[in-house]
């Protein structure tokens, strides 16, 4: 595919820039995918004045009344997923199969969304207490004002269905900024769907972080919703605190898959481990992180993901068809830190088994990493401290139920967990216990999220849920009005 320009899209129209980002293929090296506009702090004010003027009439239009012209504005969007993810596949690095499902997804959940249409307006009636309390009160929710949603490159479409359609649905207008390193895919499909609402309902603006803090500290700017690292938080909530702007935080895991004595380890279930484990060649905020495996099933779970990995063909995302499994990973940076974590590893003196062959030819010096498994590892390794985000996982054992939890704890994450056990009395015994915000039973990952249940993080994973009618009340603020009755 050749180089294409991405524009700004604020109020209605495409709005190209002198400066441009050049978006660089994470498998090629030196091979650039399109490029996109670098916006100014102009064009970041501009798009919160649009998203201001078109506030009042959105927000003034009931939530059946919204839903309706959501519905409309999506129509047709699937037909242009393969494109979307034939250029996300370029500039994010995964395989085309993926990308495609990041488009997917996005539209599952989109129509999903829609379904709370009903319960927007919803209103709570709290009666009078007679000799307590004389108040006839009526709680409604009502929109924020503009919202400015910001995607990682990972799954950025998908990721966006998480937000988007909720904050919407909910009155507010929104701004949306998609990753700087990999934005074109999904700064196309919020486009097609924008040209479809009134202008200022919904924009996109793309550039680099430093140029585009006023999409967070504008005192115009009423919440921020957050999907990314930890440190990317942190520097959200510092830029929000300047005008006390609420966020919503969706960030890193260290997810733990518990594995007990009686767990199903058949083709099925460790399928579904391995692409828990490395989907995305690992780059999943979900994805499992450490393998917690009671000591008497450890030689046979890592014999069935040591049987899966020894058919990872590492190759260009576009090339399914050739035999291509496992992408790159996004960045130079991320593949040196992944690349540091298996040395520590080597050097400490742990059984450190890696898969797979690095391409050659014009994928040589790519962002590739052999994915590997890091058995019996010590816990105290950096590779189970920290999130890998990376083709490579610990396996660690542990021998009573009680020690697989306090492992499985022992972590500034709790974004989610697994516990893997053939006793449905023994996963509610110990899925209560596993601090994290969502939480499988003998399954993992991102694929696999019922997309109608809130999602979210504890500890340092995050604040605030997304999905279903709770995504849509992070984007309300409860409104009371209260009647005296004597």
């Amino acid at each position: 595919m050749s180089e294409f320009d991405s524009p700004l899209f604020i109020n209605g129209r495409e709005r190209f820039t002198d400066d441009t980002l050049k978006i660089a293929d994470p498998g090629k090296p030196g091979r650039v995918v399109g490029t996109a506009a670098a916006a100014s702090a102009d064009d970041v004010a501009d798009a919160v004045a649009a998203a201001e003027t078109a506030f009042p009439a959105w927000s003034a239009l009931t939530g059946p009344e919204r839903a309706s012209a959501m519905a409309a504005a999506i129509q047709g969007i699937a037909d242009h997923r393969d494109d979307a993810a034939a250029i996300l596949s370029q500039e994010n690095g995964k395989v085309v199969h993926e990308a495609w499902v990041d488009s997917l997804v996005f539209e599952l959940r989109w129509n999903l969304a829609l379904e709370h249409r009903d319960d927007v307006d919803a209103t709570e009636q709290l009666h009078p207490v007679p000799g307590a309390i004389p108040n006839s009160t009526s709680i409604t929710y009502q929109p924020m004002g503009v919202v400015t949603i910001i995607v990682p490159f990972n799954w950025p479409i998908a990721i966006l269905g998480a937000a988007l359609p909720h904050a919407l649905l909910a009155g507010n207008t929104v701004i949306v900024k998609p990753p700087p390193t990999a934005p074109l895919a999904t700064a196309r499909v919020v486009q097609r769907i924008a040209e479809q609402l009134p202008a200022g309902v919904l924009q996109v603006v793309t550039g680099r972080d430093a140029d585009l803090s006023g999409l967070i500290s504008n005192e115009k700017i009423a919440k921020v919703g957050f999907t990314g690292s930890v440190r990317g938080g942190k520097t959200i909530m510092e830029l929000a605190a300047k005008s006390l702007t609420p966020v919503t935080l969706e960030l890193g895991g260290n997810d733990a898959a518990v594995f007990l004595a009686d767990a199903p380890l058949d083709d099925e279930h460790l399928d579904r481990l391995f692409g828990a484990v490395y989907d995305t060649t690992g780059q999943i905020c979900m994805n499992a992180k450490r393998v917690l495996v009671h000591r008497s099933r450890m030689d046979e779970l890592v014999a069935g993901l040591e049987s899966r990995l020894a058919r990872v063909v590492l190759g260009y995302g576009l090339d399914e068809s050739q035999g291509t499994t496992m992408g790159p990973l996004h960045s130079p940076s991320q593949k040196a830190f992944v690349d540091d974590l298996i040395r520590e590893a080597k050097e400490a003196g742990a059984d450190v088994r890696e898969f797979g062959e690095l391409p050659g030819g014009d994928l040589e010096g790519g962002n590739f990493v052999r994915p590997a498994l890091v058995v019996d590892a010590d816990p105290a390794l950096r590779v189970v401290t920290e999130e890998q985000f990376g083709p490579v996982v610990p396996v660690i054992p542990f021998d009573s139920e009680e020690e697989a939890i306090r492992l499985a704890n022992d972590t500034w994450a709790g974004l989610g967990n697994s516990v893997w056990t053939a006793d449905p009395a023994a996963a509610q015994r110990v899925a209560p216990q596993l601090q994290s915000g969502y939480v499988w039973v003998n399954d993992h990952g991102a694929t696999r999220l019922d997309l109608r249940a809130p999602f979210g993080g504890v500890k340092q994973s995050g604040i605030g849920r997304e999905q279903g009618i709770h995504g849509v009340r992070d984007f309300q603020q409860p409104h009371a009005v209260s009647v005296i009755t004597e």
